[in-house]
């Protein structure tokens, strides 16, 4: 007699498998090597779906969650945690501005002000031409040259307003 929850399982992988890229997967089950439990690999496979498709939907949630035999529920929570995980589209370029006491004690707010009005967009938006979206950091662990932002995986430090039009040239 055949096995029904073999197959049942064989087609819900199948669908998962159509939801996933390739690359995905294969990104995802080297994660899942390297723990002790699928659970674990949460946070790599947010950050790999994220790399492919810019941020995390609510399908990703429930693809995920199913691949790691989590509930949405579950990765929805850790995907909500971490800042860096995106959970509504984001621009071309991310732009991390550092807000610690170090950033703030040394010009902090002058460089939010010049960002927003430069870009026209306020902490959480993107920009018009979908270029870049500002967010807040609380720490870029950088102290000792602030203040600090990151675009993308590029940190800038000891950073003045006047830098700021050949920082945001370099992302065009």
């Amino acid at each position: 007699m055949p096995d029904h929850k073999n197959n049942t399982d064989s087609i819900m992988l199948q669908e998962i498998h159509t939801k996933l890229s390739e690359q995905e997967l294969k990104a995802i089950d080297h994660e899942i090597q390297l723990v002790p439990y699928k659970k674990a690999a949460v946070i790599e496979a947010l950050k790999i779906v994220q790399q492919h498709r810019g941020w995390i939907s609510d399908e990703s949630v429930e693809v995920i969650a199913d691949y790691l035999e989590m509930s949405p529920a579950e990765v929805d929570s850790v995907a909500t945690f971490y800042n860096l995980i995106f959970r509504k589209p984001v621009g071309r370029h991310v732009i991390l501005l550092c807000d610690s006491i170090s950033c703030y004690v040394m010009g902090y707010k002058k460089l939010q002000e010049a960002l927003q009005q430069k870009l026209e967009i306020r902490f959480g938006e993107t920009s018009s031409d979908q270029r870049f979206t500002l967010l807040p950091n609380c720490c870029l662990g950088c102290c000792d040259h602030a203040p600090a932002l990151m675009i993308d995986e590029d940190l800038y430090q000891d950073v003045s307003i006047e830098m700021l039009d050949d920082i945001l040239k370099r992302y065009e």
